[in-house]
């Protein structure tokens, strides 16, 4: 089984930074791509950042563009997600998720239904 356990949550003040942390374990992750969505109370998941097994290729969600970095670190199977200059819009849990990558190794993928392994997801409160 694959696991996903997302940290770093918390509250923050309007303009400040926070990174999300997402550890994976399982015998069956090998090179996998991951990306970060997140949900707000009311309404649907929405795509936030994703990257490739490697980390060469990375993709953002507009609203988040210019203040959010993706990155990973494989040797500790870890993926983080840096925000910064948040915005209370920015309110929601976040989650992170996992796709196993047999072939396409540089590329990302930013639909929730392309990625079958998720965490339990994190609370970022964004206070103004």
């Amino acid at each position: 089984q694959v696991q996903l356990v997302e940290s770093g949550g918390g509250l923050v003040q309007a303009g400040g930074s926070l990174t999300l942390s997402c550890a994976a374990s399982g015998r069956t992750l090998s090179t996998y791509a991951m990306g970060w969505f997140r949900q707000a109370p009311g309404k649907e998941r929405e795509f936030v950042a994703s990257i490739s097994w490697g980390g060469a290729g990375t993709d953002y969600a507009d609203s988040v563009k210019g203040r959010f970095t993706i990155s990973r670190d494989n040797a500790k199977n870890t993926g983080y997600l840096q925000m910064n200059s948040l915005k209370t819009e920015d309110t929601a849990v976040y989650y992170c998720a996992a796709r196993q990558i047999s072939s396409m190794r540089t590329r990302t993928f930013s639909k929730g239904n392309e990625y079958p392994y998720w965490g339990q997801g994190t609370q970022v409160t964004v206070s103004s």
